[in-house]
């Protein structure tokens, strides 16, 4: 079994990088899903159940944010573009990011996705400059959905788990996500190009709305993704159980890094518990949040902003994989002084 999950591991980890999968990637990681789970020998009737239930209000919400979208389109680009020139604007890049990071644990991580990827859209930033604000913003509401129990399912099943109140993940982790989702803010200020340098590369065109197709196709997509990430983290949910809990929460917190390809979601039920400290618990989720970021599998905000802007695994792992490595390594050192 070990030999087989360490196999699609590396194999969902590398892929995603070559062309015939990046046209395929939901489908691939929904075969590797299956592939896991039959391996770890977890196939039931119950899990197909939530694998094909899980995605439906996901996609319910990409669906109905693609079509407001379209409809309001006019509005939404004016009021977009008066604001962003009703002020500097660098300001109004890291407000945006900021902002967006924070009130994500109140309208969710996916609401805010969707806005994240329809306002880029709009921005008509150069190509690389799209890129790396969508990474930027993906990695502060990562962050900042995980601040109350509505916004991701991370922090969902963490405050079930813990049988705590609202406020418990703001109180033990927003001291730690806060200045991290103004960082992120601040780097993408300065990561993009003012329009005035705008070089025409960017991916969308705001002299269309997108077709119903392509929603339609989009929110698709989406549903077989989630399926796919709720496959993989069940199949992978017996080699954690056996071989990462009981480490020591310095350790867990690089082994979290697994959260750039597997469910963030299912990866803290797995190893978060009731007997555990405050700073254990911390070290674990800021290591699953951060490392969230990092590759377009590991959350749902990169899966929808990556497939409405068709940006490529390799694209958001250029500039991803080492902004959430020097992002992890800043935190491991302000843990080596307060743990």
């Amino acid at each position: 079994m070990i030999v087989g999950l360490i196999i699609i591991l590396l194999l969902v980890l590398f892929l995603p990088f070559t062309k015939l999968v990046e046209k395929n990637l939901e489908i691939f990681l929904f075969i590797m899903g299956v592939a896991s789970v039959l391996v770890s020998q977890v196939l039931d009737w119950p899990l197909i159940k939530e694998a094909l239930v899980h995605p439906i209000n996901i996609t319910i919400a990409v669906l109905i944010a693609g079509l407001l979208f379209r409809w309001f389109k006019g509005p939404i680009d004016k009021g977009t573009l008066s604001i962003s020139k009703a002020m500097p604007y660098r300001v109004f890049i890291a407000l945006f990011v900021i902002i967006l990071g924070l009130i994500s644990s109140i309208i969710t991580a996916i609401v805010a996705a969707i806005i994240l990827a329809s306002i880029v859209a709009i921005l008509r930033l150069d190509r690389k400059s799209e890129i790396r604000l969508v990474i930027l913003a993906c990695f502060a509401i990562g962050l900042g959905a995980a601040l109350t129990p509505i916004g991701e399912p991370l922090s969902t099943i963490t405050v079930g788990k813990l049988n705590e109140d609202f406020f418990y993940l703001l109180r033990l982790v927003g001291s730690s996500v806060i200045p991290f989702v103004v960082l992120f803010g601040i780097a993408a200020a300065f990561a993009v190009k003012v329009p005035g340098e705008y070089d025409g590369s960017g991916s969308a065109d705001d002299s269309e709305a997108e077709s119903y197709s392509e929603i339609v196709i989009r929110s698709a997509k989406i549903y077989l993704f989630v399926m796919a990430l709720t496959f993989l983290g069940a199949g992978f949910e017996p080699f954690i159980e056996k071989y990462l809990l009981g480490l020591s929460p310095l350790i867990l917190y690089w082994i979290n890094i697994l959260s750039a390809i597997l469910d963030n979601a299912t990866l803290a039920a797995a190893e978060i518990s009731p007997a555990m400290d405050g700073s254990t618990i911390r070290a674990i989720l800021m290591g699953l949040m951060i490392s969230g970021g990092m590759l377009i599998p590991g959350n749902i905000p990169n899966i929808i902003a990556a497939g409405k802007l068709k940006i490529t695994s390799l694209e958001y792992a250029k500039f991803a994989v080492p902004v959430g490595l020097v992002a992890m390594v800043g935190y491991f050192i302000i843990m080596l002084f307060t743990f």
